[in-house]
Formats: C-alpha cells, structure tokens, sequence
C-alpha cells in the first residue's frame, strides 16, 4: 500500500495515517519530520536544507526528494508507505512520481479526504499535538482529555498538549487560500492519471477509516491483476495474426512466380515451337525453386498420393 494522503488543513489526515500506520505496519513519511530530523543529526542534506532555513527560503524540492528516496530505502518500506506533507505543487508531483518509477515504488492510489470550510475552521482551532510524540488530538472529534487517560509512547506519561501558533481562527483563512491556490491543481493532476480516489471525512472517525480502507481496497486489487492478465493474451495475439499471415505471402509469391514463368514459356513457344516441352519443364524448375519449403512439400506430397 503506497499512498499520498490530500486534504486541505484540518482534513483528518494525521489521525488517518495514524490509524493505517496501526492497522497495516506501514510508516507515515511526514517530508516536516524528515527535514527537521535531517537537520538536527547533521545529514548532507540536512545541512543544506538548514542553509535555505537560516536564511528564510524555502527548501528546495530536490533536497525534500532525496530525503524521502533515503528513507524508502530503509527496512520498513517493501509494505508501503504513506506520504504527509508532500507533494503539495504539480512540479513537486512530477518529480515525485519519476523518483519512485526509479526506485520501483509507484502510487498505489491518492485519497483527497473532503471537509466542508466550516468543519475544517472548526477542526484546526480544537487540534492539539502531543509534545513528545508528534500525535494529534481534537477538543471536538478526539477529545483532548483522551490524552490525559493514555500514556505517551516516548515518556510513558500522559501526552503533553500543545497548540500550534497557527491553529488558530485568525490564520486558518490564508492557509486555506494557500491550499486552493497551490495543492487543489493535484487532484485534477491525479485524477488524469487514474489515481485518484474522494471519501466524505466528516462524521463518525471510525466511519471514515471503513472509508478509507475501503477505496484502499478496490485501488489494489487492479493494479496486481493487469500485468499478469493482459501481457501474455497480447503476445498470444500477436503470435497468431503472425502465424495466420505466413502461407498467404507464400501463395502470392507462388502465383506470382507461376504467371512469370508462364508467360515465359508462350513466349519461347512462339520462338521455337519443336523446344515447347523442354521450356515448360523449365519454367516447372523456376516455379519450384522460388516456392517456399512449405509449399514444396505440399506438391511433393500430393504427387506421391497420386
């Protein structure tokens, strides 16, 4: 199962992926986790990531790539993966889909999850993230006093509850201006070419994960059918076409041959008619020489039935 998760802000793609991640052992490759561990253990491209940061730029997608080829490569991604936070342009996908043509890991299948506006406002201003472990929590739709009952798989004490600075009513608007502008272009990008897959996300978080599992499930199933189903009756055709074709090219050449060397023997008949019979005997010569192995035995056979 290798799969991109779209959703604009507040979609419910963390506690999505959290929930695969449990059910199919697949890790969630967050292209925001990736840098920030690459920058802190000091990796190549950690550390040319961290000059594009110190000086306010944005880093560049052939770093960002890099970083996710380095970790498809570890021991815990020949059962797939799912991707957070990238790719969020059409350049980003492009480049993203000849990398994993590369490695031998195309898409499984894109999910955009679909939030109506007011939910998604709603959603962002109650989410909470643990400080140790990275995991999300909802005031709304995952109570936040759910953390306070489990205890933190890094610490092993209850989850410490933070807000990000812009979860927030006042800049939830601009980021979801940014979505439209720049990640919405994907789903019509994906949609070409035939990937793409839409579940309703709002409701019950049980419900949608059967969702979600469920499009996971019909987008699999063809894609380990086709190679098999298909390769083999097409060269099965094409063999046949093949084989039918052969002795019709040989009788045109025959019958060519045959008119030729005819018309060769009128001629030398009219010249001299006492060498008619050595002509036609001859012309027979000709005729057998230019037929095919094939059609040769055919008259070799009829000959002997005779």
């Amino acid at each position: 199962m290798r799969i991109v998760l779209l959703g604009a802000p507040g979609s419910g793609k963390g506690t999505q992926s959290q929930r695969l991640v449990e059910r199919h052992g697949i890790p969630q490759i967050s292209s925001g986790d990736l840098l920030r561990a690459a920058v802190v253990n000091g990796t190549p491209l950690g550390l040319e990531a961290k000059k594009a940061m110190d000086r306010g730029l944005l880093v560049e997608d052939n770093i960002v790539l890099g970083m996710i080829r380095e970790r498809l490569a570890e021991g815990d991604t020949p059962r797939g993966f799912i991707l957070d936070g990238f790719p969020r342009t059409i350049d980003q996908a492009t480049a993203l889909n000849t990398m994993l043509r590369e490695v031998g890991k195309p898409l499984d299948a894109v999910v955009l999850m679909e939030v109506d506006s007011a939910e998604l406002v709603r959603r962002i201003s109650g989410r909470r993230t643990c400080a140790d472990c990275g995991r999300v929590f909802n005031v709304f739709t995952s109570p936040a006093a759910q953390a306070q009952n489990e205890p933190c798989p890094k610490t092993g004490v209850p989850h410490r509850l933070t807000q990000r600075a812009d979860d927030n009513e006042a800049t939830v608007a601009e980021r979801l201006r940014v979505y439209d502008e720049k990640t919405k272009p994907l789903i019509d990008f994906y949609a070409k070419q035939g990937l793409l897959r839409t579940i309703p996300a709002e409701g019950d978080v049980d419900e949608i994960t059967r969702r979600l599992e469920s499009v996971l499930a019909t987008a699999q199933a063809p894609a380990a059918r086709k190679p098999a189903a298909q390769q083999p009756r097409k060269a099965a055709k094409r063999g046949a076409k093949t084989a039918a074709q052969r002795p019709r090219k040989s009788k045109l050449k025959s019958t060519k041959a045959a008119k030729t060397a005819r018309k060769s023997v009128a001629k030398r008949g009219k010249a001299r008619p006492g060498a008619r019979k050595s002509t036609r005997a001859a012309a027979k010569k000709t005729v057998r020489a230019r037929r095919p192995r094939k059609t040769m035995r055919k008259t070799s056979v009829r000959k002997k039935r005779r």
